[in-house]
């Protein structure tokens, strides 16, 4: 798996040391205030789950599953939503969790839907940002790591299923997806 690796993007310190950053920023921000947590996954399973330990102020923790990318290394254009909140977000502040903002079409289609159900607020939360391959210019309110336009995976992030559960975001070699 490790040999699949181009090079480390970011390693698994810089990794543990923002998420405990974002965890402390949030936890300051939303005192007092009932927040929710939606985690799109699966990519965003680890991040979600790290951040949500690293803040001092109580957090629920919802799931959705939205994609534009099924298998493939670009986006469908189509972003499918494949299972929904099932808690009343209404009155909440909503925390919407992603691995990465892209092209920012899932974040805007999950972002819009989850405005249809009346929260206090809805603010997004991206471990990384290709900011060079954004198509509707959505911004993530908080970001981990502003990263270049390679394919990365690791830490969440994943090709056709594989690499989520390496501990650092890695480039993986142009020639493993080449040869599907």
């Amino acid at each position: 798996m490790h040999e699949d690796i181009k090079n480390i993007l970011i390693n698994e310190e810089q990794i543990k040391k923002r998420v405990q950053e974002l965890g402390e920023q949030l936890s300051k921000e939303y005192e007092g205030k009932k927040v929710i947590m939606i985690c799109l996954l699966k990519g965003a399973a680890y991040f979600a789950c790290d951040l949500s330990r690293a803040m001092t102020i109580p957090v629920r923790m919802e799931f959705m599953v939205a994609s534009s990318y099924g298998d493939s290394t670009t986006t469908s254009g189509s972003v499918a939503v494949r299972l929904d909140v099932k808690d009343d977000i209404a009155g909440l502040h909503v925390l919407l969790v992603d691995d990465i903002i892209d092209t920012g079409l899932t974040f805007a289609r999950v972002k819009n839907l989850l405005q249809t159900k009346n929260p206090a607020s809805i603010k997004t939360v991206a471990m990384c940002d290709k900011e060079e391959r954004r198509m509707n210019g959505m911004e993530a309110d908080y970001v981990g790591f502003t990263i270049p336009d390679e394919f990365v995976v690791g830490y969440g992030l994943d090709y056709a299923g594989d690499y989520r559960n390496l501990p650092y975001i890695g480039v993986l070699k142009p020639s493993v997806y080449a040869r599907t």
